[in-house]
């Protein structure tokens, strides 16, 4: 028979449990806010380095925009995944929500995979990091975005595994809303590098 006093457990537990996850996505919030900071850093350091170019090689020798769309076309299309396997998930569909959050993987690992062949194509070219304060600059901007993407697709593989074991739990579908908001917030800062940078560096 349950007493009062079990009652009263269980409702500070279920309390308890309830301020947790919104501590976590209050902190999250945070940590979102100090990643601004960073890269709004970044991007007054390629802001003052932009024409740093020391009698090198330029951006408009080297980038391609069509190259560059299909990055970007990549990378927005699995904002759009994700929030489909926010909707499966929201709906209790392990099915549904593993096969988008798959896609999602899928699409940021093909994102990575055009952005090092960039850098690889830039280095051998002629633009590494070395060859002057605006391509240090480039890197620095660029490469910090992709190892952003690389740690929220190891987030995404972890998650698999806490949902696995623990299937719809609250703290799981906290996670994946962390994780969401981290993903669109890439892409937010994507289209700011890819107008900032790339559209600006061919005119």
């Amino acid at each position: 028979m349950t007493t009062t006093a079990d009652l009263q457990q269980q409702d500070q537990a279920h309390d308890h449990h309830h301020d947790t996850g919104g501590d976590t996505v209050f902190g999250f919030w945070i940590y979102i806010m100090s990643d601004c900071i960073l890269f709004a850093t970044l991007f007054a350091t390629y802001a003052v380095m932009s024409t740093s170019f020391a009698g090198g090689i330029t951006p408009k020798d080297l980038f391609d925009l069509n190259f560059v769309l299909g990055e970007t076309a990549l990378l927005l299309f699995s904002s759009f995944t994700f929030g489909m396997a926010m909707l499966y998930a929201h709906r209790k569909s392990m099915p549904g929500m593993i096969t988008w959050l798959c896609i999602t993987f899928a699409l940021g690992v093909g994102f990575l995979a055009m952005e090092l062949y960039e850098f690889h194509h830039f280095s051998t070219s002629g633009a590494s990091p070395q060859t002057s304060g605006y391509w240090s600059a480039f890197y620095g901007l660029v490469a910090t975005h992709g190892l952003h993407v690389t740690g929220g697709l190891i987030w995404m593989l972890v998650l698999f595994a806490h949902f696995k074991r623990d299937g719809f739990s609250k703290a799981n579908m906290v996670r994946l809303a962390c994780l969401s908001l981290f993903w669109h917030f890439l892409d937010v800062i994507w289209i700011c590098v890819f107008s900032v940078v790339y559209l600006m560096g061919v005119l």
